[in-house]
């Protein structure tokens, strides 16, 4: 399909709002699942970081009780 100007292409033949507002919520769409991604990274490595220091202070809190 060939447009004679910029805004022919952005009227989309009369369907440019609908062919445009799909675009963006499409796009709206994605960066929320990389954003929902990203902090659920982000919170998951937090957690299994805390998870690992409590392990370590309790074993060497046994390993204390085991010497005294």
């Amino acid at each position: 399909m060939k447009f004679d100007s910029l805004s022919a292409f952005l009227a989309m033949g009369g369907y440019g709002f609908y062919v445009w507002l799909s675009f963006a919520v499409t796009l709206v769409a994605l960066l929320g699942l990389v954003l929902a991604s990203i902090t659920t990274r982000k919170r998951l490595l937090r957690e299994v970081q805390q998870k690992q220091a409590r392990a370590a202070r309790r074993k060497a809190a046994q390993k204390l009780e085991n010497t005294l």
